[in-house]
C-alpha cells in the first residue's frame, strides 16, 4: 500500500479492535502489500486489512476458512473472540484472525509441508463454493502482458516470451484434463506458518478451482516430491505458468515488491533457458 493508506489501515484496524472491546495500544505490520496484514497487541489479534476496491472477497476467504477450520484443516483460523465476519472501516475490509507465534528454531521439513497441503487439499474437496478457475488468472495475466500500459517496461523480445509461455503451457495443461478441486491458489512457503500447533496455512484470497498440481508449483521442489500420486510432468507444466505469473507482476507498473525489477529480470532468464522449470524457491522473488 501506498503510505497514506497504510497508515489509514493501521488506524482502520486499531479502531475497529477497540469497538469490539479489544485491547489495542500497538499495531505492528507483519505483511504490507495489496493489503496489510498487522499483530494488534496486547490483544494479539491479526487484522487482514483489504482496500474496498480490491479484486480479491475478504467475506468468500473468511467464510471458507471457518468451514476449513471446521474440519480441523491445516488453516489459522478466525480469533475466537471476535464474531467470524468482515467489518467494514474507514473504506477498508477487516477481518480478526488468531495470531500464532511462530516455531523460528528449525525450517519446517518438506515431508510435513506436503503432508499439510494434502490435508488442506482433502479438506477443500469437501467444500462447495464459487470461484474462479486457475485459467482466469492465465487469462488476466496475459492481458497485463498484452498492455504497454500495465507493463510499459518489458521489452518487446520479453513480452513474447511471456505471452508465448502462458499461451502454450496454459493449453498444454488444460489438454491433460487432469482432475480438479478447490485450491488454495498459492501455497508459497510465505503463506504457511510453522507453529507449535503446526503448519498452518494463511491468505486465501487467490483460491481458485484447478488440478492440485498448480498449487504445488507454488512450493519448494522437495515438497512436492514428496506429495502422493502428483503427476510431476504436470507439476513442472504449471511451474513454468507460475513463473510467468510472477514475472508479469515483477513488470506491472504499479508492483511495490522489494525484489523489483531484479527479480524481474531473474524470472525472465529462468523462462528464457526453458523447461526443466525452476520452483519459485530457486529462483529471486
Amino acid at each position: 500500500m501506498e503510505a497514506a493508506e497504510a497508515r489509514r489501515a493501521v488506524a482502520a484496524a486499531m479502531s475497529t479492535a477497540s469497538e469490539l472491546d479489544l485491547a489495542v495500544d500497538d499495531a505492528i505490520v507483519l505483511s504490507d502489500s495489496n493489503r496489510l496484514v498487522i499483530r494488534l497487541t496486547p490483544c494479539d489479534i491479526v487484522a487482514r486489512v483489504t482496500p474496498m476496491a480490491h479484486f480479491a472477497s475478504a467475506e468468500r476467504e473468511v467464510e471458507l476458512v471457518r468451514r476449513l477450520a471446521q474440519m480441523d484443516s491445516p488453516v489459522a483460523a478466525l480469533d475466537a473472540r471476535v464474531e467470524p465476519r468482515v467489518f467494514v472501516h474507514g473504506g477498508f475490509k477487516i477481518a480478526m484472525w488468531a495470531y500464532f507465534e511462530p516455531v523460528e528454531s528449525r525450517r519446517l521439513p518438506s515431508a510435513e509441508y506436503a503432508q499439510a497441503l494434502a490435508r488442506l487439499h482433502a479438506g477443500l474437496r469437501r467444500i462447495e463454493v464459487t470461484t474462479s478457475h486457475f485459467m482466469d488468472r492465465v487469462a488476466a495475466t496475459q492481458r497485463d502482458v498484452a498492455s504497454r500500459d500495465v507493463t510499459p517496461d518489458l521489452a518487446d523480445a520479453d513480452r513474447a516470451l511471456l505471452a508465448n509461455t502462458l499461451r502454450d503451457l496454459g493449453r498444454s495443461i488444460v489438454n491433460r484434463r487432469a482432475p480438479e478441486q478447490l485450491l488454495h491458489g498459492e501455497p508459497h512457503p510465505g503463506n504457511i506458518l510453522n507453529t507449535k500447533n503446526g503448519p498452518l496455512f494463511i491468505d486465501f484470497e487467490n483460491t481458485a478451482h484447478g488440478p492440485v498440481e498448480y498449487d504445488l508449483a507454488w512450493v519448494p521442489s522437495e515438497v512436492s516430491q514428496h506429495y502422493l500420486d502428483a503427476d510431476q510432468d504436470l507439476v513442472g507444466e504449471c511451474r513454468g505458468v507460475v513463473l510467468a505469473i510472477v514475472a508479469a507482476h515483477r513488470w506491472s507498473r504499479g508492483d511495490q515488491h522489494p525484489s523489483g525489477r531484479e527479480s524481474g529480470a531473474a524470472f525472465l532468464h529462468v523462462l528464457r533457458d526453458g523447461p526443466p522449470w525452476p520452483a519459485l524457491d530457486d529462483v529471486i522473488w
